[in-house]
């Protein structure tokens, strides 16, 4: 089934609820990632991002369908 959330007379999809939360927390952690020692030598920082980015929405989304179900 596909959940949706209600926000302010709106009715959106829960996935995009999460992928907003997911993109905000990326550009929080995008600073402190930017000073470890590691991140010059990557090839393509914003591919760690586009990761990063991915993973999270992925982990936020199980979350809520395990804790928030119902």
């Amino acid at each position: 089934m596909i959940e949706e959330v209600h926000l302010l007379g709106v009715y959106m999809p829960a996935a995009l609820l999460w992928a907003v939360l997911a993109a905000v927390l990326v550009y929080l952690l995008r600073v402190p990632i930017q000073r470890l020692p590691v991140y010059r030598l990557l090839w393509h920082p914003s591919l760690l991002e586009l990761a990063l980015f991915v993973l999270l929405w992925w982990g936020l989304s199980v979350f809520a369908d395990l804790f928030l179900h119902g």
